[in-house]
């Protein structure tokens, strides 16, 4: 039986994190084999990004509260990459010569590593708050 945070809206913010751990973890793997010379920071956020979204994917749909501890440090950790490379990809471009997955707020993927922290965090509250309650 799915628990409160695995299902409905869970289960669609779990697909969104596990389409961005396949998207993140495939750009990282080609920037590194192709050109990582070129801009090693960068490329190294991209697949800091990628585990931080594989980590928190199977967090999210994992059950227990380790996995739920799991998920809500990565989650955190990657709410502060995301604005922590955001602004020095603003305020220091030449370490950003080839955008990151965070470069920019995440604007390469439409800002969703912006947001999606937020709402995974909120999520994560709503629904063990509803554990605890029922």
């Amino acid at each position: 039986m799915p628990t409160p945070r695995r299902s409905g809206f869970g289960r669609v913010l779990i697909a969104v994190y596990a389409v961005l751990a396949i998207a993140a973890t495939g750009r990282s793997v080609y920037q590194i084999l192709s050109d990582f010379q070129e801009a090693p920071v960068a490329y190294s956020l991209s697949a800091v990004a990628a585990v931080v979204y594989v980590v928190a994917t199977i967090a999210l749909a994992a059950r227990g509260a380790g996995w739920t501890r799991v998920a809500v440090a990565t989650i955190a950790f990657e709410l502060v990459g995301v604005v922590v490379v955001g602004v020095l990809s603003l305020t220091h471009p030449e370490l950003f010569a080839h955008a990151s997955v965070w470069s920019w707020f995440g604007a390469g993927y439409l800002f969703i590593p912006a947001v999606l922290p937020i709402v995974g965090l909120w999520w994560i509250r709503r629904t063990e708050r509803q554990a605890v309650t029922a």
